[in-house]
């Protein structure tokens, strides 16, 4: 972590993720000399709005102590924009995130081909086939695989990228420890230990439709291009080919059916000039003059590929019928009965069912974080498990169910 790390934590707790602040930057240097300058300064600067600078005068420097002492009890790091590990490809977009929230070893992507293959989380047998063989072809030649760690075509993104021995990157649309997909947590734990997560969301910021298109810009921003892989009219990855645009990165395409009305936005991007993918080599043979570590000698073909007894195997350790979308419905419904259900507890089992989480916590612990007594907790626990929404575990350990 860097010295001036509180106040890159102030400015983007100041401003919100996501804010255009290469023009802030450019006129006050950095965030502590931003910091540093009188209110005056601030109303007169012409990259500085009311409202921000409003948001600016009500935060406080302390407030991101609170941030930096989660990270370091949980081990996660923190680069900030000044930081030597920041990626300098991501500095060239117009918003570039004031820190990042990494879990695992961040590459260093400014020597690196890295390439994002994004996609439909309904994915079809080909989806998944194309994207694993794409994945794994790639890293096999020496890229690094970008992804969003989401069901469907993110997932064997990754997967291909790790069955290949690689590295590869998720980038999260929500805090570390948030409890978003659930059901995708063992492929994040897989690919915190052959890469890294990332977020510009700080610990526990709970992922929401405006985080996921704020997301996808660092996915193209750590990218040279840009593979789309199955994708509707109205997809998220148009908005990430959209995004790759403007920050003039590659986008590459693999053609559907042209009867296929669920993922007409793949082809649509072709007739609007996207390159056409139809093996590894199409994605990185342009970078291989750049970068030492593409090795194109080592491209192996599509039948190839597909042959590899590895890539039949490379998903056992992840069902595909337990990561489907209609499982994640399913999951979404329980979910909702759930919290359904916690609504009309009482205020003790509330306060109890508030401190739970996915990981099995000592009552003595619970009664802490609750305020609750010590009798009222057991009832309250009791109830809970009655109404399934808790489980129990030897030594008086309890967790959401």
């Amino acid at each position: 972590m860097s010295e001036n790390l509180r106040y890159w934590l102030w400015l983007q707790r100041a401003l919100g993720e996501g804010a255009y602040i290469s023009k802030i930057i450019e006129d006050f240097g950095s965030a502590k000399d931003l910091y540093n300058s009188n209110i005056l300064e601030w109303k007169m600067s012409t990259s500085l709005t009311v409202k921000q600078v409003t948001r600016l005068e009500q935060t406080r420097l302390t407030d991101v102590d609170e941030i930096i002492y989660s990270c370091e009890n949980n081990n996660w790091d923190i680069i900030d924009y000044e930081d030597i590990r920041y990626p300098k490809r991501l500095k060239e977009i117009v918003n570039p995130p004031a820190v990042l929230f990494v879990d695992g070893e961040l590459p260093d992507f400014d020597n690196l081909a890295a390439i994002a293959i994004v996609g439909t989380r309904k994915a079809s047998e080909y989806a998944v086939k194309v994207t694993h063989v794409m994945s794994r072809g790639i890293t096999e030649a020496g890229a690094l695989v970008i992804s969003g760690a989401a069901l469907g075509v993110d997932t064997y993104a990754h997967r291909g990228a790790i069955a290949a021995g690689g590295k590869t990157v998720a980038v999260l649309g929500c805090g570390f420890g948030s409890t978003y997909l659930h059901e995708n947590k063992p492929l994040r734990d897989i690919i915190k230990k052959n890469g890294a997560l990332i977020t510009e969301y700080p610990p526990f910021t709970k992922a929401s439709k405006t985080t996921f298109p704020m997301r996808n810009r660092i996915i193209s921003g750590l990218s040279l291009g840009v593979l789309v892989v199955e994708a509707g009219v109205k997809s998220g990855s148009l908005i990430t080919a959209k995004l790759a645009l403007e920050q003039n990165r590659d986008v590459y395409a693999v053609p559907v059916s042209i009867l296929s009305t669920d993922f007409a936005g793949t082809n649509k991007l072709i007739d609007d000039g996207a390159k056409v993918v139809t093996k590894p080599e199409h994605l990185i043979e342009a970078y291989s003059t750049f970068y030492d570590s593409i090795d194109l000698s080592k491209i192996r073909t599509v039948d190839e590929l597909m042959y590899d007894e590895s890539i039949k195997c490379a998903n056992a350790e992840i069902d595909s019928k337990k990561y489907s979308f209609e499982n994640l419905e399913r999951g979404r419904a329980a979910r909702a009965e759930r919290q359904s259900t916690a609504m009309s507890l009482d205020k003790d089992s509330k306060a109890v069912y508030s401190c739970l989480d996915d990981t099995y916590k000592h009552i003595d612990l619970i009664i802490n974080e609750s305020g609750v007594s010590s009798s009222k907790a057991i009832t309250a626990l009791t109830q809970l498990e009655l109404a399934g929404l808790a489980k129990s575990a030897s030594g008086k350990r309890y967790r959401l169910s």
